[in-house]
């Protein structure tokens, strides 16, 4: 059995994910090792992420390694990998995917509802933001960087009133002591591919793509690619204020909830369709998105630079 170098960030939650796929392949009869791979939204802390660029911002160091065989794999969140792969890489498996909702997360209140007015909400993307906003508009809604250790402890020490995080991740790191409340797709529209981990490879790299297959989810690459098929129908990529969210019915369709949300959240785009194959699906729901009005606000936040990629 062959030896896998195993490339990841080193953020507390990159490297869980990291360490779960390294411990599959050991029970499959590999041995693995990590490297830690410092990407350019590991390093730039200090300047907003709209400021710093957002092509490649948690996967281009990693990719760099993988290309120079520094590698022989990378393990990604899902919804940090563009929708459109680097020439040279693809994605050999897309896990079993966790929960793809976002979490309420606040010492003191118990929902968005219950917040008062003017209360201070953190959150590391546009797409979050936006829809907060258009539930909430008397929010103060402020960018909130870093891990997710970082994050919740400034809900301790910085005066947030709540933060909003990716419910996967804390899942991941045992962290839910102050969950509050799940936010439903009809009212938070996850980020495409949230929940789901990605095993990117070379594509030349044909035995490392083979071996990979059994950690390979039918359900989660499919759901997962209806999502990102919407997102890049709509030219997703930067991670403007997309958020898709597919889910597989009991016959064996798809269905997909997909909002665009301009950031000040007085305007949200929603499409609700089901259909039979996943791809099509997502670039049907993208277009009719587009045909809604999407691509007007779309060019204003690329025109205005108001970009961020998010964070679990």
């Amino acid at each position: 059995m062959p030896h896998l170098r195993i490339g990841s960030r080193g953020s507390q939650l990159a490297l869980w994910q990291a360490n779960y796929v390294a411990d599959a392949l050991r029970k499959d009869g590999h041995t693995a090792e990590i490297t830690v791979i410092k990407t350019t939204g590991d390093r730039v802390l200090d300047v907003p992420l709209a400021q710093v660029g957002t092509k490649g911002m948690f996967t281009k160091e990693i990719e760099d390694a993988l290309a120079a065989k520094m590698i022989d794999l990378a393990v990604h969140s899902l919804k940090d990998l563009p929708t459109v792969m680097m020439p040279g890489f693809e994605i050999a498996a897309v896990l079993k995917r966790e929960d793809a909702r976002d979490a309420f997360v606040s010492a003191k209140y118990d929902s968005i509802e219950a917040l008062p007015r003017n209360a201070r909400v953190g959150t590391s993307s546009l797409r979050r933001s936006a829809q907060l906003r258009a539930v909430r508009p008397d929010l103060d809604v402020l960018s909130l960087r870093g891990n997710v250790d970082t994050r919740l402890r400034k809900l301790e020490d910085a005066g947030y009133d709540a933060v909003i995080l990716a419910h996967a991740g804390l899942l991941r790191l045992g962290r839910t002591e102050n969950v509050r409340a799940l936010l439903e797709p009809s009212v938070m529209c996850p980020a495409a591919g949230q929940g789901a981990l990605a095993i990117e490879v070379r594509k030349d790299d044909a035995a490392t793509c083979e071996l990979l297959k059994f950690l390979d989810d039918a359900d989660a690459r499919n759901t997962t690619l209806c999502e990102r098929s919407a997102l890049n129908a709509l030219g997703g990529g930067c991670q403007v204020p997309i958020g898709a969210y597919a889910t597989r019915t009991s016959d064996g369709a798809f269905c997909l909830n997909a909002v665009v949300a301009r950031p000040d959240g007085s305007e949200i785009l929603r499409a609700d369709e089901c259909g039979a194959d996943a791809k099509n699906l997502g670039i049907d729901v993208g277009l009719k998105l587009f045909e809604m009005g999407a691509r007007e606000i779309l060019a204003d936040v690329v025109q205005t630079g108001v970009v961020s990629p998010e964070q679990p």
